[in-house]
């Protein structure tokens, strides 16, 4: 495990020295045209960057001197190496991809909030979904099972085994399997996977196929977990404070905007993600709050150490804003 997470962190840094060349500047990545500055950001197709998108629909970001090129990726493991390499100035990554990364020494600084959990169970944006005829009834019968993640060793394999434990089960006999969550709803149909933990717009979508909710994974965790941020390079904040500044203020009153309209928030989805239309009033939104839950994040990376995902405990002083 140490080798492989050590694996990462050297294939992020040494992205970082391909892709910067010869120079030592990020900024030169981004682009300023007439006050607005053109940053790209790295994605995940889901529901949990809707107010990204709704943001910049509504001029938010346009305001705030700002102008967004998104680039979606499968999930926050993909977009780290991405930000320190300056692909992206500014990237979406759940908490657990974030804190391996700073553990490894990756330098990664977390901006502002990107989405929490509902803190309902059965009602949450994200859950553990099986076949409906499966027999499968709780997280602990998904011992000995393939159940997906969007990507490994992130917050969704370590959710799922805090719901594993829960049930009475042992999370070391799940067998997890790497899956897109936009594939998730075909493989679990298909039986290609015994489980999968889903987020909106896939989760509706399983759902809609005849899969059932055995187990709510975030809340299991926290019922006010932080399940992402919004992050860029620890160089890139140095070197561009105004942009990060910028766009913290820009994505908070984003937030806010689409915690306000759920509506504008389905809508928005149909651009970005392949949910159908007549499944757009089924979704669960998440929460969207300006503010992290910093308890949530210490119960997650004190999950993370039990299951061994860091080679040290990562430095949330240095991560968190």
């Amino acid at each position: 495990m140490r080798r492989l997470l050590a694996g990462i962190a050297t294939g992020a840094l040494l992205l970082t020295a391909t892709a910067c060349g010869s120079s030592d500047d990020p900024s030169d990545k981004s682009s300023s045209s007439g006050g607005v500055t053109t940053v790209k950001v790295g994605v995940i197709p889901i529901v949990d960057v809707a107010p990204l998108y709704l943001g910049q629909e509504k001029g938010i970001f346009g305001k705030h001197g700002l102008k967004l090129e998104m680039t979606p990726a499968q999930g926050g493991a993909a977009i780290v190496p991405g930000v320190v390499s300056n692909q992206f100035q500014f990237g979406f990554s759940n908490m657990a991809s974030l804190m391996i990364a700073q553990s490894n020494g990756v330098p990664v600084r977390a901006v502002v909030n990107g989405v929490a959990t509902t803190g309902e169970k059965g009602k949450d944006f994200g859950g553990l979904v099986v076949k409906g005829d499966s027999g499968i009834t709780s997280a602990k019968d998904l011992e000995g099972k393939k159940v997906a993640v969007n990507t490994l060793k992130n917050i969704n394999d370590t959710t799922v085994r805090e719901s594993v434990r829960e049930a009475g089960g042992d999370p070391s006999k799940v067998k997890f399997v790497e899956i897109a969550f936009d594939q998730m709803p075909a493989a679990l149909d298909s039986g290609e996977i015994d489980g999968a933990m889903a987020v909106e717009p896939a989760l509706t979508t399983a759902k809609s196929q005849g899969a059932v909710e055995v187990a709510s994974s975030y809340v299991d965790v926290s019922d006010r977990l932080t399940v992402a941020m919004y992050f860029t390079s620890a160089q890139y904040a140095q070197q561009n404070p105004e942009v990060v500044e910028k766009f913290e203020a820009a994505t908070k009153e984003a937030l806010a905007y689409a915690d306000g309209h759920p509506d504008e928030v389905r809508e928005i989805l149909t651009s970005y993600t392949k949910i159908p239309a007549d499944l757009l009033p089924q979704l669960t939104l998440p929460k969207w709050p300006a503010e992290v839950d910093r308890g949530s994040i210490e119960t997650l990376r004190d999950l993370g150490e039990k299951d061994g995902l860091y080679t040290k405990t990562p430095d949330l002083d240095a991560l968190l804003p």
